[in-house]
């Protein structure tokens, strides 16, 4: 490895791993949650439209004018809810980001952990920020795959030494 011609090299790679890191976490919080709330509304919502179109049909249903109309409206309303939570569930891939983030943000704890302990004279900056930018392209890439599919196919981040 190349010698370290600033002395505060380590201390820019280590601040970049670190605010990386930290967005990375976060981000993977947020994509849980709203996998989460996408799920739970799913399950809420598919018990709600089999309850209501079953009870649709029960006699003191269809003895009430206002409880017919109001069933045979909040049926197809609450369909209409789960394809578009599911629809958008789908398009945000929420579960698949949540997963990738927190395997980013782990490889990218790894890197950080092994230059804390590496000697600053046996650092190359250039190559470790190289490192972090490749784990941030590489998870980006992927991202973006999900999304809208095609395009290459992300590479693996290039390793320490490497």
């Amino acid at each position: 490895m190349t010698a370290m011609s600033n002395p505060d090299s380590k201390k820019i790679v280590l601040d970049r791993y670190e605010e990386r890191i930290a967005y990375y976490w976060k981000a993977s919080q947020y994509n849980k949650k709203a996998y989460k709330l996408t799920r739970y509304l799913m399950i809420l919502l598919g018990a709600l439209v089999t309850m209501v179109s079953s009870l649709s049909s029960a006699d003191f249903v269809k003895a009430s004018h206002a409880l017919a109309v109001s069933f045979a409206v909040l049926t197809p309303l609450l369909a209409a809810g789960m394809a578009i939570t599911g629809g958008v569930s789908q398009s945000f891939q929420w579960g698949a980001a949540w997963s990738d983030m927190v395997i980013t943000a782990s490889r990218m704890e790894k890197e950080r952990d092994r230059i804390v302990v590496t000697p600053p004279e046996q650092i190359d900056a250039v190559h470790e920020l190289g490192v972090l930018d490749d784990f941030t392209i590489s998870e980006t890439q992927g991202f973006f795959q999900r999304l809208f599919g095609g395009g290459p196919t992300p590479s693996e981040p290039r390793q320490a030494g490497a």
